[in-house]
């Protein structure tokens, strides 16, 4: 199968980062920590370390965070509440994570941005994507929060709608113990089967639990890669210095298409 990736070993031999931009998706869950709500700075802090480190090696980094750990709209839809005010609720619960990520991140000393789709003047600047692309330019670590802005959009879509906004090469999606896409639940299915690379079609067409259909449709028709790996320390260094970590997500190359 032919993905649209470049040699990683090419980067990494060069010693030069494999990407100018990239999108990082953080799910809620990432910033649990041991705990079973809330935040773990610790956590945090260690995630902000790695952005941070990534950022001080020329690329310029968007983080998309999710609201798992603290608020999901479906639950609560689920339970009774209206579907889009509980998606409302889920997308103000991305702008707490968003700070807590942000105030650790400039901890380390990085110059950073919170940018939401909803407006919250007094603790984020609204989401302008020309602000957003100039923010990167000079250097800042750019946090989207709020979402898309609507509800019925999970932030998968978002850090789809995002990345193709600023131009990002790539998504980076970090996962909670699950080293990339399996065929099943391996936390589950002791016979799930690891996929080092599938084509977004693959993945929407085979219902694996990656990212919603709407998100994976974004990717596949912009020819937008995704990377999904376990958030263990160090993978979002490797995958950057073009190493080979999880699943790609690519779409297949064209006949005669030299890409």
């Amino acid at each position: 199968m032919g993905l649209q990736t470049e040699p990683a070993d090419t980067h990494a031999r060069a010693g030069e980062p494999a990407f100018h931009r990239i999108l990082l998706k953080l799910s809620g869950e990432a910033l649990l920590g041991k705990r079973e709500y809330g935040v773990d700075l610790g956590t945090v802090k260690r995630l902000a370390d790695e952005i941070v480190g990534v950022q001080e090696r020329g690329v310029e980094v968007g983080v998309v965070v999710g609201a798992g750990n603290i608020y999901r709209g479906m639950a609560a839809a689920a339970e009774g509440m209206d579907r889009a005010t509980g998606d409302y609720a889920g997308m103000l619960a991305t702008l707490l994570n968003s700070l807590a990520l942000q105030d650790q991140l400039e901890r380390l000393g990085a110059a950073t941005r919170v940018l939401s789709a909803l407006t919250v003047a007094e603790v984020a600047e609204p989401y302008i994507r020309r602000r957003a692309i100039r923010h990167l330019e000079k250097g800042r670590i750019v946090i989207f929060a709020g979402g898309t802005g609507n509800p019925f959009f999970t932030t998968d879509t978002a850090a789809a709608l995002r990345a193709l906004e600023i131009g990002a090469q790539a998504i980076l999606m970090g996962k909670n113990e699950v080293e990339g896409v399996y065929t099943a639940d391996p936390r589950t299915d002791p016979d799930a089967e690891f996929l080092p690379e599938l084509t977004h079609l693959e993945a929407i067409e085979r219902g694996l639990q990656v990212m919603d259909t709407t998100a994976l449709s974004l990717c596949m028709d912009n020819g937008l890669t995704i990377h999904v790996f376990e958030l263990a320390r160090g993978n979002i260094a490797r995958i950057v210095a073009g190493e080979r970590v999880g699943t790609i997500i690519a779409t297949e190359k064209e006949p005669g298409n030299g890409r």
